[in-house]
């Protein structure tokens, strides 16, 4: 059994991008907006700064106060579409309650859209002409790629159809050949289709969604769960210590598939800049 190590895929994926950016002598621009003080965002926002640091990216911070309009944020949005030192914007999610995400991600650019949330950009990856893919299924197929997971040709489950991570890994699976079944909370059946599964991504924001008894011996299993179990401690959606005695490969949480999100949107950052400025 091999624990997949998204720290290390992420600081490989960090390493090609910085590298690239060296040898180029460009200076790709993301823009981060962030509105309120949610403690959860406020960490991903400073770690979304530390690797354009580390890349070498020029990187803007725009905190908001949790009162700020529709208006005002539509307004820095388009100043920031019409930037052109700025490749890439990103909306910190989730808003507070009086502001519509989906008016605030339709209003930045398809171009600069680099977490790939825009229905122009969904609808590229249905199609498989895609400049950007979103950050975390990007990761997932990364991660299987780096491991020399064969992925053509097996039977690829995803639990969750969430727009942000089930629908678009589906997607993903099916560009790479793979043989996709997508499980959700009104699936029946479940334990079946999984025991059939090469390759498992769970997305449900569940504790102890997938199982021991769902799993074939020799299964990949992804989880991107993000949980904490009664102790406060750290956990994802699969029970880890149960299924990893059947898995070939799995990766554990943290320090899986959450590195990963933040390389992918420092890769997307550069495909922008690329696509932007040629």
């Amino acid at each position: 059994m091999t624990i997949i190590d998204g720290k290390e895929v992420s600081l490989a994926v960090k390493n090609r991008i910085a590298e690239q950016v060296k040898q180029s002598g460009i200076k790709p621009g993301l823009a981060v907006i962030i509105v309120g003080n949610d403690p959860a965002s406020r960490v991903y926002v400073n770690n979304k700064k530390k690797a354009c640091e580390y890349c070498g990216f020029l990187s803007e911070e725009y905190a908001l106060p949790e009162s700020t309009t529709l208006d005002e944020l539509l307004s820095l949005i388009h100043k920031l579409n019409e930037d052109d030192k700025i490749d890439g914007i990103l909306c910190q999610l989730p808003l507070p309650k009086h502001l519509d995400e989906k008016e605030v991600i339709a209003a930045i650019s398809p171009k600069k859209d680099v977490d790939a949330f825009s229905e122009v950009n969904v609808g590229k990856i249905m199609i498989g002409d895609y400049s950007f893919l979103p950050c975390t299924p990007a990761g997932v197929m990364e991660l299987l790629s780096y491991y020399n997971i064969e992925v053509a040709g097996k039977n690829a489950v995803v639990i969750g159809r969430s727009n942000i991570v089930g629908k678009p890994m589906a997607m993903l699976l099916l560009h790479a050949d793979a043989t996709v079944t997508v499980c959700h909370s009104k699936t029946k059946g479940i334990k079946e289709i999984c025991r059939k599964a090469d390759i498992i991504v769970v997305a449900t924001g569940r504790r102890n969604t997938l199982t021991a008894d769902m799993v074939k011996e020799g299964v990949t299993v992804i989880d991107v769960g993000m949980n904490r179990d009664e102790n406060g401690k750290l956990c994802g959606d699969v029970d880890f210590e149960s299924v990893k005695e059947k898995a070939d490969f799995i990766t554990p949480v943290p320090g899986g598939v959450g590195p990963m999100t933040i390389a992918m949107l420092m890769q997307n950052t550069l495909s922008a800049y690329k696509n932007n400025r040629k």
